[in-house]
């Protein structure tokens, strides 16, 4: 049988997995062609489910791509298409240093165009793909089990090229999954293999985005041939003076700290943290454009600077700053001042595509490592997205951006973080833990491609509010974002959305329905006990003290006047739009004294740190975190109907 006529027949075997109906349970015809891909290209079955689960989790995604333009269950990369169907846009204009000592950079305009017709062999492997099955890449794309024979060709093809049996065994092919990865390094190629053994010996089962149930028998005495990785002659990459786990590959590549103009600089801080400021925050970002043009623009000296960037194919990572320097990143200088930035590679943010499981699990190792390194709780007040930043002032709330979006998987991200979203009391415990099942949560959003458009259907970590407990009641509103409009179904609005992980102060319980304290305002999201998207949390709340009709809030925690000296300018402490009103309270995550690092200058003589009496508490305020001065609020433990 030729290899077109093989895989051919294997295309029926999901002639309706990617029905519209994508939460009605299907057949097991995913794992039957895992199984009939294993058999025509003598891969075993289990080497197949592993390297899977490790790309996509066996999720098909309805044949949309990945961030770095993977399709399909194997992650088979066809960037020409990818970008042909969604050309890359931008989220934002700020400048993510986020003070006035920058002009705005023009951060988060549409990136450079790619060279499609320079495109390297780890974004193409779907064209390899088809050259090997005979299949057409229009399948490949879009029907899983074509997707995975073409994987499984892949596979094949790494495991003869270095002269190896294709083994009935699953530890004899080591070295065809590293190569497999993509990755140029021995550390990376060799941190994806090992990851695939990982998952082979303590199996999976779960139920994919196209209601497959698909699973993978544990094999826990598998002992993979490791000493294989050597033949795929790899380079070693310089880990020197990195500060990354072990058991992933880490790279230094710094950012250039320079004079670009007489008088300006860029694109980061030398600091001396922690013994100058404690690092109290984690960002997480999407870099909005590919792995090479992320690299390029942060080693350009007038542009900006960021801790680490990890690679969605196989989660690679490379270090830019030391973690004792400040970045510009986050587009507010107080967060950027307490704060590590990651980026995670990924051109496609605006059509709601998805991230590989190997970014995700490097990506935790590393937050892991620097939460325990700097003693920073791992919870969603400290482990911030990017869209959950507060603008400085009122003046920056519009131009903050929105990654890395709605469609990251928060929940699955504390779990390979071995922090678990979950219950911590009772009905009565005055707070909520957003919390719905990823992929059966699927809120409409618009804009992904065309303004407008209606992205498709598919999971999200997001949860909507309204005005009231009804699907048809208004969303709650954001006058900051919106000073005289409504909040949207855009994929990019986040003015009434509340994120995976975050905690809301319950302000009242109807039926299905759950109102929390949002904006200043009561905000109503639908959480039946049927299909839960919140569970119920205790903490420490803030509430105006007893006489005062409201309160402001602040997007910085800045000190006194009284506390800067001679020849550092006084940074005002400028309230939001926003107004927290008596009676409502707020979660609190973070409690810190007013600082601001001052650093205008190349020459770090006149650099220091402004230390003030003023406290603060970090609150849950709306989407994005807000601060309010403690002498203003009395803090609470949580309670649904406690005397106040």
């Amino acid at each position: 049988m030729t290899a077109a006529a093989a895989a051919a027949a294997l295309l029926p075997v999901l002639s309706t997995a990617t029905s519209a109906n994508a939460a009605q349970p299907a057949t097991s015809s995913l794992q039957q062609a895992f199984s009939y891909a294993a058999q025509r290209y003598q891969v075993p079955a289990s080497v197949l489910l592993g390297v899977s689960y490790m790309e996509s989790r066996w999720d098909t995604h309805q044949g949309l791509p990945s961030v770095t333009a993977g399709y399909g269950p194997m992650h088979l990369t066809d960037a020409r298409t990818a970008l042909t169907d969604f050309p890359q846009k931008g989220d934002g204009g700020d400048d993510s240093r986020g003070d006035d000592s920058r002009p705005l950079t023009g951060i988060g305009q549409a990136v450079p165009d790619a060279d499609l017709s320079k495109l390297p062999a780890t974004l193409t492997t779907l064209e390899r793909a088809a050259g090997l099955t005979g299949l057409p890449a229009q399948d490949l794309r879009k029907d899983p089990a074509a997707n995975v024979a073409g994987g499984a060709a892949l596979i094949a093809d790494a495991q003869k090229s270095l002269g190896r049996p294709l083994s009935s065994d699953p530890a004899d092919w080591y070295g065809a999954v590293a190569r497999f990865s993509g990755a140029d390094d021995s550390a990376t190629a060799g941190a994806f293999a090992d990851d695939v053994y990982d998952v082979l010996r303590q199996g999976e089962s779960r139920t994919t985005d196209a209601g497959q149930n698909v699973t993978l028998a544990a094999a826990p005495g598998i002992v993979p041939a490791t000493a294989q990785a050597a033949a795929l002659g790899l380079k070693h990459a310089d880990d020197s003076g990195t500060e990354c786990p072990r058991g992933v590959g880490c790279e230094w590549l710094p950012a250039p700290y320079q004079e670009t103009t007489p008088g300006d600089y860029g694109n980061h801080d030398l600091a001396d943290r922690p013994a100058s400021q404690k690092i109290d925050t984690i960002v997480i970002h999407d870099t909005e454009g590919s792995w090479d043009t992320a690299l390029k623009l942060v080693q350009d000296p007038t542009y900006l600077a960021w801790h680490y960037t990890v690679r969605s194919a196989d989660g690679h990572i490379d270090q830019h700053l030391k973690t004792k320097d400040v970045g510009w990143h986050a587009g507010n200088w107080y967060t950027n001042a307490k704060s590590i930035g990651i980026e995670h590679e990924g051109f496609l943010i605006d059509p709601g595509t998805w991230y590989t499981e190997s970014m995700y699990r490097t990506s935790a190792r590393l937050v892991a490592y620097l939460a325990k390194k700097y003693d920073i709780p791992l919870n969603r007040q400290h482990i911030l997205g990017h869209d959950n930043v507060p603008g400085p002032t009122g003046a920056y709330i519009g131009g903050m951006h929105t990654d890395p979006g709605p469609y990251w998987d928060w929940a699955h991200y504390f779990q390979l973080m071995g922090a678990p979203l979950h219950a911590t009391a009772g009905p009565g415990g005055g707070l909520v833990t957003i919390r719905p099942d990823y992929d059966k949560n699927r809120p409409v959003y618009t804009g992904c491609v065309t303004a407008g458009d209606t992205c498709p259907a598919r999971g999200s970590e997001a949860v909507r509010l309204h005005t009231a407990p009804s699907e048809d009641a208004p969303l709650v509103k954001d006058i900051g974002l919106h000073p005289t409009g409504d909040s949207t179904t855009g994929v990019n609005d986040v003015g009434a959305r509340a994120s995976t992980g975050q905690q809301y102060a319950v302000a009242e319980r109807q039926g299905d329905w759950t109102a929390v304290w949002y904006l200043g305002q009561k905000a109503w999201f639908h959480n039946p006990r049927s299909q839960p998207t919140a569970v119920n949390a205790w903490g420490f709340t803030a509430t105006p003290k007893a006489g005062l009709a409201d309160i402001p809030v602040y997007g910085r925690a800045y000190p006194e006047a009284a506390a800067f000296p001679a020849g550092v300018p006084v940074q005002a402490i400028v309230p939001m739009p926003y107004k927290l009103l008596a009676g409502q309270e707020y979660a609190i995550g973070n409690r810190v004294q007013g600082e601001y690092y001052y650093s205008t200058t190349f020459d770090t003589a006149s650099h220091q740190v402004v230390r003030g009496k003023q406290v603060y508490y970090e609150i849950q305020f709306g989407h994005r975190v807000e601060y309010v001065r403690a002498e203003d609020v009395t803090v609470l433990p949580s309670q649904v109907g406690a005397p106040r």
